[in-house]
């Protein structure tokens, strides 16, 4: 084997590692969400399968050829690959949403596949060695390949191909490549082995499954994966879902009707500003029903739509209603980006309704966003913050205190039939430079805190350096 050879056979394995790394939590979204916790036990289990593989790869290697070796270990990680679909589908629905649900799926999933394919490095390095004397540059040439093929694995998957491809087609299109050279790899050695007919029919069996296994995704973006769901009595009414989610639902027919109760006290708090237009600025779109609201409500307001995600624009337009114009414009892009473009005292109203998964996303909780939004905000301005906590409730406690350090006046409504204490539900959190208006929210849809500041508790004001958003919501 060339040291060409040997080192592009060693960047091909570990760039496929971390491109199954990246894909595995686009994977698995659907079924336990995007969190810092889902990726966290990502990593940690495809590096446990590193780990073990290279163990593993190099104790073959001593007591095997690797040229018999290293063909079928190529076949068998891309085999392992096309399962990952499969396991994922069927072990997902049922596996929950906690950390030791997390875990279980990326071990099922992809610990195997990481373990086989890093396993081919030992391998190969057994091949090259003929001396001691070049014991460091074997060793180290094909180290700096492995990691340089883990680099391009990582920032082209993460750059390039989650925006340009559904997940599913790329983890098939890899096995595949990884397969055919296996198979080649075979059939040029010395041995020139044909894989079994056992072996072929497992392959075989693999790529159906994966090809067969349920897709929960109509749409897939770099940040979620999501689908439009029809209201079974109304078909007006269309819901979105992204990941394990509903985000937002929108009445074709009627932009006044607000489906979801923490959306209608929402809509009581835009009902509570003074009479006549308001200029408002949302972070995030979801299905856009609320920017539709004021415009249906408020003739001759404005609404500025900050979303991150570009294709969840395209299918608001498609699916949802969305229309864009003078009254409605979007950005895409960041929103702690976008903010510090807007200009100071601009907006009647900020709407805050941007998640991750359950939480909401740690940089726009911070001091140092919250001094952006006030500084947006004219005077006697309203923020309106969708959050979604329960159980010990720390997360409102710290978001509570951070908005005490910018505004004088604040309000939290919880909901009137569930208990915070029971787990996560939808919180709205309302801060004022002035004091509130009266607002009249249904007492089916939630009910006011009496002691706003009993309720914040001892909540720590989250900065930049300090935010464990995700870590401070309870999870169901």
């Amino acid at each position: 084997m060339t040291r060409l050879y040997a080192r592009t056979l060693v960047f091909a394995t570990s760039a496929a590692v971390l491109v199954l790394e990246i894909l595995a939590g686009r994977l698995m979204a659907p079924y336990i969400g995007v969190s810092l916790e889902t990726f966290t036990g990502i990593i940690g289990t495809i590096l446990a399968g590193i780990a073990l593989g290279a163990a593993a790869g190099g104790r073959l290697a001593d007591r095997n050829d690797p040229n018999r070796l290293i063909g079928p270990a190529l076949m068998l990680g891309g085999v392992l690959s096309w399962l990952s679909i499969p396991i994922v589908s069927f072990l997902g629905p049922g596996v929950g949403r906690d950390i030791p649900a997390i875990v279980i799926l990326a071990l099922f999933g992809f610990f195997a596949p990481a373990m086989v394919l890093t396993a081919i490095s030992p391998m190969v390095a057994k091949l090259r060695l003929r001396s001691l004397d070049e014991t460091g540059e074997v060793i180290g040439g094909l180290s700096a390949a492995g990691t340089a093929g883990a680099l391009f694995g990582t920032f082209f998957t993460g750059f390039v191909l989650v925006a340009a491809a559904p997940t599913r087609p790329v983890i098939l299109g890899v096995g595949l490549g990884l397969v055919i050279w296996g198979l080649v790899f075979s059939l040029t050695s010395d041995d020139r082995r044909l894989p079994s007919i056992g072996a072929v029919g497992v392959a075989v069996l693999s790529a159906g499954l994966a090809l067969a296994a349920t897709n929960p995704c109509e749409f897939e973006s770099a940040y979620a994966c999501g689908r439009v769901v029809d209201d079974a009595d109304d078909p007006s009414l269309r819901f979105l879902v992204l990941d394990t989610l509903r985000h937002g639902a929108v009445d074709l027919d009627d932009p006044t009707h607000l489906e979801f109760r923490y959306i209608n006290i929402i809509g009581d708090t835009i009902d509570a500003m003074d009479d006549g237009p308001v200029d408002a600025l949302h972070l995030g779109g979801g299905a856009f029903s609320v920017p539709g609201y004021i415009n249906a409500t408020r003739p001759g307001s404005t609404n500025l739509v900050l979303e991150i995600d570009p294709l969840l624009v395209e299918v608001a337009e498609d699916q949802l209603g969305l229309v864009t114009g003078p009254d409605l414009q979007v950005v895409t892009g960041d929103a702690r980006l976008a903010v510090t473009e807007l200009e100071t005292d601009g907006y009647d109203m900020i709407v805050g309704d941007a998640f991750g998964g359950l939480a909401v996303p740690w940089h726009l909780t911070t001091t140092e966003f919250i001094d952006e939004l006030d500084r947006v905000l004219r005077p006697g301005g309203i923020y309106v913050m969708n959050v979604i906590d329960g159980a010990d409730n720390r997360f409102v406690e710290a978001e509570l205190a951070t908005l005490a350090q910018h505004f004088d006046h604040r309000a939290a409504v919880i909901p009137t039939l569930q208990k915070v204490e029971d787990g996560p539900t939808n919180q709205i959190l309302i801060a004022s430079d002035e004091p509130l208006p009266t607002i009249d929210v249904d007492p089916e849809h939630g009910r006011f805190v009496d002691d706003i500041d009993a309720y914040t508790g001892n909540g720590r004001v989250l900065r930049d350096d300090f935010a464990p958003v995700e870590q401070l919501t309870a999870n169901p």
